[in-house]
């Protein structure tokens, strides 16, 4: 289990750091999408600030996950990017969902390999 965790942070981290890389260097081609996805994509892009969001979390997230520092909190962190992409195919480009829930498997392995880390954080507390 520890070396199946290590060999998939590092893989997630790689896929999260060159993808946010790619949106502020674009050095890999974006597939053409369905129109609506298109259009969806355009607004985001639009609006000047949330994809350059996106690619800072994701290229913090990756960094974190590489260099394996604070790797619940780069799980955490990157979780609603992941989710988003995952809805985002689902809804809008069913195609290219394989990816994304291939990255949303790992994120999710990586969480309960990592279960100790958010154990105290789901405790109810009884007054």
């Amino acid at each position: 289990m520890k070396k199946a965790a290590i060999i998939v942070r590092i893989i997630l981290g790689l896929l999260v750091f060159i993808f946010g890389l790619n949106k502020f260097l674009q050095f890999i081609p974006n597939p053409p999408l369905p129109q609506e996805a298109a259009e969806f994509m355009s607004a985001l892009i639009n609006t000047g600030y949330l994809m350059n969001a996106v690619a800072v979390v994701e290229i913090v997230t990756g960094i974190l996950l590489l260099s394996n520092r604070l790797v619940p909190l780069a799980l955490v962190m990157l979780f609603p990017v992941l989710l988003n992409a995952f809805w985002f195919h689902l809804f809008l480009d069913p195609a290219g969902i394989a990816g994304a829930f291939v990255a949303m498997a790992m994120n999710h392995f990586l969480f309960f390999a990592n279960k100790p880390s958010y154990i105290h954080l789901l405790k109810i507390k009884s007054n």
